[in-house]
């Protein structure tokens, strides 16, 4: 499941403090240097804030039917990750208090789901917040060797894991070969108007998520000034070992124009 946007809180503030340390090499600054640092700090503790507070408002799983959808509402928002060509023939689970579950067969090969926040990297502040929706379609390739990673994880939630024990259930799989290996050629469209993917960015833009074993961001330029590729840290630092590449696309699953990047 994408997060949304390229802003990391965490990287900003150690980036202005350590800039404040460079620039403390000489104390022979103009005052409008020091007003620049003094504000430097000050939206650097707003970030570090925003960041503490996102983290106190989800400290644990809400209750299970703050997840849960409606069967219909879910079919819907899950269709609507990608354009009616691709999952009007797709199949589509929903999530059920025993975990996911096959509500339409499709015929194309695409599967499209709804993920929740749990499938974000471990560390982010709304893991917990039973208000994401993540709208996917997930191709063949990815149908083989990525949605297997979202149904494993939810069972884990579902069964009450922490996230330690989670960690090590997906380790353990992936060693003893229970999960599968990353197929060359997997995306999932994320192209839905409708999706929640955090409180500061709700639908974000529409885009398609592209799979490759674990690399640096650098090897496919990936958020550098004008380059399409976004990595987004979803399985970046986790047993997946994976690098998941986000690029924007100009519409909505259903034809309207999408925002532009900013």
């Amino acid at each position: 499941m994408s997060r949304g946007g390229r802003l990391d809180e965490r990287g900003l503030l150690a980036d202005a403090v350590l800039g404040l340390g460079t620039q403390r090499m000489s104390d022979n600054r103009s005052p409008r240097w020091r007003i620049e640092v003094r504000y430097a700090f000050a939206i650097c503790a707003a970030l570090l804030w925003a960041s503490l507070a996102h983290a106190a408002d989800y400290p644990a799983m809400a209750p299970l039917d703050q997840y849960l959808m409606g069967r219909d509402a879910e079919i819907a928002l899950a269709k609507s990750a990608a354009p009616p060509s691709i999952a009007d023939k797709a199949s589509v689970l929903v999530l059920t208090p025993h975990g996911y579950e096959t509500a339409v067969k499709g015929d194309n090969g695409f599967v499209c789901a709804v993920e929740r926040g749990w499938m974000a990297q471990y560390d982010f502040p709304e893991f917990w917040n039973p208000r994401l929706r993540g709208p996917l379609c997930f191709n063949p390739p990815a149908v083989r060797s990525i949605l297997p990673y979202t149904i494993k994880r939810t069972e884990l939630v579902l069964a009450g894991r922490s996230k330690p024990e989670m960690i090590a259930a997906i380790k353990g799989g992936i060693e003893k070969h229970e999960l599968p290996p990353l197929e060359p050629g997997a995306l999932t469209y994320m192209m839905s108007k409708q999706g929640y993917l955090n409180d500061e960015a709700h639908n974000w833009v529409p885009h398609l998520m592209f799979y490759f074993p674990r690399a640096a961001g650098a090897t496919w330029g990936a958020d550098l000034p004008g380059a399409p590729p976004m990595l987004n840290p979803q399985f970046q630092d986790s047993p997946e070992a994976l690098s998941v590449l986000m690029v924007a696309v100009t519409h909505w699953s259903d034809g309207t124009p999408a925002p532009a990047m900013r």
